[in-house]
């Protein structure tokens, strides 16, 4: 059985899906009841309490770990004394790049593979479901904004990173390994609003913001420490994180999804 933690997340979900749908016995972790796919098994559990994942971990042989809560030792005691014996880390690109200021997924990671127990660490870079911050704006105006215009990084398809994960839990020959996932192409802020007009068949007017008009904006949703990271990155990308990495092709054989393919399959979002 394979028990899946954040699972209405933008992976979690369709790492549930694709699981159910290759016939596995999945449990979907969930602090509240949401729908499901036939046949999984849904139970309420919070990774900031990891008292209560005894019964979601009872029975199971691998884990999909998201980065959540504060005590990721006792999590990972958990599972081991429930008997699972592979995990896969949903991580952050940042955790490698830069361990500093992505010190939660970084502790994270430090537990797993500390943990006794067969892992592997993916670390995706930025979502092109990021990009859905613009639909409100894009259907109201036809307009986006963002800021550092013209600075390109390798986002990826969450799907993709669902797939990777889905593989991972179910295939040998992936234990020890960090995966760093992105897109096929690095793609700019100003280049993923035009894809998205394309997808429209209607030009979306772009609006650089300055940094500190980014920074107003992502505070409303973001603690503070993480907004200054993700600036750092958007802004400032090392050589590491505007690098288009392999690991998408190599564990599913074939090449990541690119952002026009995205647009196109979400552009119901952004229409009026």
């Amino acid at each position: 059985m394979f028990v899946i933690t954040g699972a209405t997340g933008n992976v979690g979900a369709e790492v549930v899906r694709l699981l159910a749908a290759a016939g596995e016995q999945v449990t979907a972790v969930l602090r509240n009841p949401a729908p499901q796919p036939a046949g999984v098994r849904h139970v309420a559990a919070d990774l900031g309490d990891p008292a209560s994942l005894e019964a979601a971990f009872a029975g199971a042989s691998a884990l999909l770990l998201l980065v959540a809560g504060q005590e990721p030792e006792a999590v990972m005691k958990t599972a081991k004394e429930a008997g699972i014996r592979r995990v896969v880390l949903l991580s952050s690109q940042g955790a490698g790049t830069r361990p500093g200021q992505y010190a939660h997924p970084a502790a994270f990671e430090d537990a797993v593979r500390a943990s006794g127990l067969e892992w592997t660490i993916l670390r995706p870079s930025g979502f092109y479901t990021n990009t859905l911050a613009w639909a409100g704006s894009v259907r109201a105006r036809q307009a986006a904004a963002a800021p550092f215009a013209d600075v390109a990084l390798p986002f990826i398809d969450p799907a993709d990173i669902a797939e990777v994960a889905a593989t991972v839990l179910r295939q040998d020959g992936h234990a020890g390994r960090t995966y760093v996932l992105t897109g096929p192409e690095p793609i700019t802020p100003r280049q993923r609003a035009a894809a998205i007009g394309r997808a429209l068949g209607a030009e979306v007017r772009f609006t650089e913001q300055s940094r500190e008009e980014a920074r107003t904006e992502m505070s409303r949703f973001m603690p503070a420490e993480v907004v200054e990271a993700t600036l750092d990155v958007l802004g400032a990308p090392t050589a590491a994180e505007q690098q288009v990495s392999p690991d998408v092709a190599a564990v599913l054989g074939r090449p990541a999804r690119t952002f026009a393919g995205w647009a196109a399959r979400h552009a119901a979002a952004f229409r009026p």
